[in-house]
């Protein structure tokens, strides 16, 4: 008999065989014969779900501060018409954008009432629904335009120019 110590587990072909397996633990919970039940990523010191098929960016933000910062920056890409900033954000921004056009080429009070509810500025809405139905009546979509810009300085972000049509 060897004075080597062998191990609990045996690597093969990409599986974990346990020496001692009275009961196999699957390949997925088991690490250097440590059971554990994990189902996330670690990063940083935080547990994340994997996000397989899931539409919406993230942005790195809780879900309170995407949504406060997808607001400000709809708010002001009405206000202004065109606003620079991060690709990731122009792309996420897109939608809210486009269905707050939307709402405004249906017209009526519920839709004015949905619109008031996410747009921050009062008077905003108000010419958003006098001009939205002049301005996009033959279109049926497809009411803002993403243009990329030079990277931005400092951390390399890919920048980009969000406008209306």
């Amino acid at each position: 008999m060897s004075s080597v110590a062998t191990p609990p587990f045996i690597h093969f072909d990409s599986f974990w065989i346990h020496s001692d397996a009275a009961s196999p633990i699957p390949p997925c919970l088991s690490i250097s014969g440590v059971e554990s039940a994990s189902f996330g990523v670690e990063a940083g010191g935080k547990w994340f779900m994997i996000s397989h098929g899931k539409k919406v960016a993230r942005l790195h933000r809780p879900a309170d501060q995407r949504k406060a910062l997808l607001r400000n920056l709809t708010t002001d890409l009405l206000r202004y018409g065109r606003i620079t900033t991060t690709m990731a954000r122009a792309k996420a921004m897109r939608k809210p954008v486009e269905h707050m056009i939307q709402l405004g080429k249906d017209g009526g009070d519920h839709k004015k009432r949905q619109a008031e509810a996410y747009v921050f500025d009062k008077e905003l809405v108000e010419s958003l629904f006098e001009q939205a139905p002049g301005r996009y009546a033959e279109r049926t979509g497809g009411y803002t335009r993403i243009v990329r810009t030079l990277r931005r300085r400092g951390d390399n972000a890919e920048m980009a120019i969000i406008e209306l049509v």
